[in-house]
């Protein structure tokens, strides 16, 4: 399981975040959020609050990469957005 730590102030890690937004954490709890978002590499930290979370990766390419892929999926009857 990775980190709740997801506030690094390190300016080279700030790009290697996703905010997912629309999140229903009433049904998706972080174990989910860590399941959908894992196929993208490693997750480093990851942060589950009431209707959003945020997601950190070891770099800024595979945060791209999950948003490109994730953008507009629909969980648990709502629509991520970042």
């Amino acid at each position: 399981m990775a980190s709740n730590v997801t506030n690094k102030t390190d300016p080279h890690s700030m790009n290697s975040h996703v905010f997912i937004g629309n999140l229903n954490t009433f049904v998706v709890k972080k174990s989910g959020v860590e399941a959908i978002f894992s196929k993208y590499s490693k997750i480093v930290g990851c942060s589950v609050h009431k209707g959003f979370a945020f997601i950190q990766y070891v770099n800024e390419r595979n945060a791209q990469d999950a948003v490109v892929g994730e953008n507009g999926r629909m969980i648990a009857g709502q629509v991520f957005r970042y």
